[in-house]
């Protein structure tokens, strides 16, 4: 048996405690075009989907009516350097064709390890089902006609179409030939008709000088008020983009989109659909030739308009409008109790601009939070699977779409009990919350270590990207330990 010197002697290559990758040719990429960018990108979508839930409808309103404008430049701070961090993380997925956790199953310890670490904790941060509460607190606000009361009466009925909501998660996401496409095109529709919505009330309804101070909050940073609740605040700076184990599953979907050697690893199929595809645990690479760079280049190109474009202009779009809608319509006097959280728009606007909006904000919030629930179910799902596969060989014998059926059973399972855990989604999303700044700390310093040392010179990201790696990881270190001191600490003195 060959030792890890001798394979990184015969091939050229630093393969680490993995399987040595094999060789193949990189894909031509489709000619860089209009027409065929919107035909190649789709990951941001399906994540753009995915963040839009909590942070832009629930936290980011919530967050500002209370404490003001003036915290919206750590949103923008967030998710320019989530945009970084999504953009190396695809970069070892275009080389190696393996979701960047495989790359960071590569170094040491090695696989069992840290797949056990991320596993674990992308089961504590994404398995909480904050976002089907959410939708159940909708769905009891529509039947009703009022708001869930805030004095716990409604939690039984709120519990009940939780898991209503979870079941419906669970087919959705069984039923497609790859889940991946059937995910981008959900996601593709479900951002077409709520920017639609959220910009014709933006721009019917909201007043020019609120247009002007939430725009002037993104971009001048000012000191943060002192009456702070800075667990909501570390939850805000975290999910104001795609929050934790979503930034790192950005690289899964871009697999099985089949962006650059991705083509060569398959995709993983649903158990309800007539086919599906084996996915390859360890991925290929390429050589280093100048046609190679060239076509390096351009599948670069898409990768950079897919997160660039797409998703970070996206989030910051979002976050925009919801906040500047939610200044527009709620009194500073008049804040929104936690257990009103992603129904609340729907009574304002209904009660101070016309009453036809409270169903069709009610219908906007439904999607936005569902969408979201299901592509946080993926995300957990998926990078559990292709996790669990890789670390565990033994594991890696089952076919990739029947072990994603079984970890989700366990995820919805699991999903039914957790929903006791907090009296309503903004309790459930704080768990969530807590858990993402953790996990984008530590990922950027590992994408960062993975870029630098298992990809050939020419590949790796350039020294400016490096230090926004790096300052991500610092940043959202910070946060994470004051936000959780924070929490525990409050949670002590009650």
């Amino acid at each position: 048996m060959q030792t890890p010197a001798e394979s990184e002697a015969r091939s050229g290559l630093d393969h680490g405690c993995l399987p040595d990758w094999k060789v193949a040719e990189l894909p031509e990429p489709l000619p860089f075009s209009v027409g065929n960018v919107l035909r190649t990108i789709g990951p941001g979508a399906i994540l753009l989907a995915g963040s839009i839930g909590g942070g832009e409808w629930i936290v980011g309103p919530l967050t500002t009516v209370r404490f003001g404008p003036e915290i919206l430049w750590i949103a923008t701070l967030g998710i320019f350097l989530q945009m970084i961090f999504n953009l190396e993380a695809v970069r070892y997925t275009l080389y190696s064709g393996e979701p960047v956790m495989t790359g960071v199953m590569r170094l040491n310890p090695g696989g069992k390890f840290w797949g056990g670490i991320y596993v674990a904790a992308g089961t504590a941060q994404l398995a909480t089902p904050a976002m089907a509460m959410a939708c159940a607190g909708v769905m009891l606000t529509a039947g009703r006609g009022d708001l869930p009361s805030s004095d716990g009466s409604d939690r039984a009925i709120m519990i009940a179409l939780s898991v209503l909501v979870l079941l419906a998660t669970f087919v959705l996401l069984q039923s497609g030939k790859s889940i991946e496409r059937m995910l981008e095109w959900l996601s593709w529709t479900m951002v077409v008709l709520i920017f639609t919505f959220l910009l014709v009330t933006n721009l019917m309804f909201v007043p020019a000088d609120i247009w002007f101070s939430t725009a002037l909050g993104f971009v001048k940073p000012s000191p943060l008020p002192a009456n702070l609740d800075w667990t909501l605040i570390g939850v805000f700076a975290a999910t104001a983009g795609s929050g934790g184990l979503g930034n790192l599953a950005v690289s899964n979907w871009t697999r099985d989109k089949g962006f650059g050697m991705a083509v060569h690893s398959g995709s993983i199929g649903g158990m309800l659909s007539e086919e599906g595809q084996d996915v390859s645990s360890i991925g290929q690479v390429f050589e280093i030739t100048s046609d190679n760079l060239r076509k390096w280049a351009i599948w670069w190109k898409y990768v950079l308009i897919d997160q660039s474009v797409l998703w970070a202009i996206g989030c910051v779009a979002g976050m925009f409008l919801n906040v500047n809608l939610a200044r527009a319509i709620v009194n500073p006097g008049e804040i929104p109790a936690d257990s009103a959280a992603g129904a609340f728009q729907a009574r304002y606007l209904a009660d101070q601009l016309w009453s036809g909006f409270w169903w069709l904000t009610l219908i906007n919030g439904f999607w936005i939070m569902f969408s979201t629930q299901v592509g946080n179910t993926d995300c957990l799902t998926r990078i559990s699977t292709d996790t669990l596969r890789t670390g565990w060989p033994e594991l890696g014998r089952l076919r990739a779409r029947k072990l994603y059926f079984l970890i989700l059973l366990g995820v919805m399972v699991w999903g039914a009990i957790a929903l006791f855990l907090g009296d309503s989604a903004v309790d459930l999303f704080k768990i969530l919350g807590l858990l993402a700044s953790p996990i984008l700390s530590v990922g950027a310093f590992q994408i960062l270590r993975v870029n630098t040392r298992f990809l050939p010179v020419p590949l790796r990201p350039p020294l400016w990207r490096r230090v926004c790696l790096a300052g991500c990881g610092v940043f959202y270190g910070a946060f994470a330990l004051i936000s959780m001191v924070h929490y525990f600490g409050q949670r002590a003195a009650n």
